[in-house]
């Protein structure tokens, strides 16, 4: 698949992803069986954000399937989009479990699957009245599959409702974060500022796989977006490119506070760098080189 294709139907299972279309569906499904892990991996992503919309059986059955991609970043998507379906995806558990108990598998990868199974059981536990849990802003008990597509999205117990509202918030929030981004990496991806693209660059360079502005929940009732993050050494790096501004200094010492109380490993990057970033990234990542501990 040429390049320009590729990135034309990842853009497109993105924006199915968004759409709150039950008609999606049969597009994803399709985009599930592309030839590109990465079209392959943005289509999973977006059937878990359509839970509760889209066919739940016939979802899970494909993304059970996905589980057993050859490509490992499509088997993580998939298994966090399974967390979505709650009870619907009580089916998929001995697979999720086959996964975290292969000792081959990567470590990240079976972070996310254990999350996945969590859920999954939790909701089961809601469905079947042995557990109670209530919506974070009006208070109200919430179901099952409003718990466990709220999970998915937020880490958070929020009831439809207020779902939806949350939903609307944060996506008119990152809609204003996407329209900064206007530098292109050599691999396609678009960031903000010359500095990430530098770094992008460098990664690639590098032979890396990385993620550039996804959300993570690192400590337990607060998300963070770090600007990259490296799943195959579980490395997390910030390029802190306005120093000189007040709030931002402020807000650079909160999120280095949470990547410190969540023990995370965190790979600092500056403006001064720039001129040999190259060099600097390589230098910093011999310290992190190591594969993280089995979880």
């Amino acid at each position: 698949m040429n390049i320009a294709n590729e990135r034309r139907l990842a853009a497109r299972a993105t924006a199915l992803g968004v759409s709150a279309d039950a008609a999606a569906f049969a597009e994803l499904a399709d985009l599930a069986r592309s030839d590109s892990a990465l079209v392959r991996r943005l289509a999973a992503s977006a059937l878990g954000k359509l839970a509760g919309i889209v066919p739940a059986t016939k979802t899970v059955a494909i993304l059970s399937s996905l589980l057993r991609d050859s490509h490992p970043q499509v088997r993580q998507y998939a298994a966090k989009a399974l967390g979505a379906f709650g009870t619907a995806a009580e089916s998929a558990l001995p697979d999720l479990r086959d996964l975290y108990r292969n000792p081959d598998e990567k470590n990240y990868i079976k972070r996310s699957v254990l999350t996945a199974g969590k859920t999954i059981r939790e909701a089961s536990r809601i469905a079947e009245r042995q557990a109670v849990h209530h919506c974070q802003k009006c208070g109200q008990p919430v179901a099952s599959d409003e718990y466990a597509r709220a999970q998915q999205a937020f880490q958070r117990s929020y009831c439809d409702h207020c779902f939806d509202e949350v939903f609307l918030e944060r996506r008119n929030w990152e809609t204003r974060v996407e329209l900064h981004k206007t530098v292109q990496a050599a691999n396609g991806t678009v960031v903000q500022s010359e500095g990430e693209r530098l770094i992008a660059d460098a990664l690639a360079a590098l032979g890396l796989v990385f993620r550039y502005d996804n959300r993570f929940r690192i400590i337990k009732g607060y998300a963070i977006r770090p600007d990259f993050y490296l799943p195959e050494l579980d490395l997390y790096i910030e390029y802190w490119g306005m120093e000189d501004n007040l709030d931002y200094r402020i807000g650079m010492s909160e999120k280095q506070k949470l990547y410190q109380q969540a023990g995370k490993r965190l790979l600092s990057l500056y403006p001064n760098d720039k001129p040999q970033l190259r060099d600097v990234l390589r230098e910093k990542l011999k310290c992190f080189l190591i594969p993280a501990a089995p979880v």
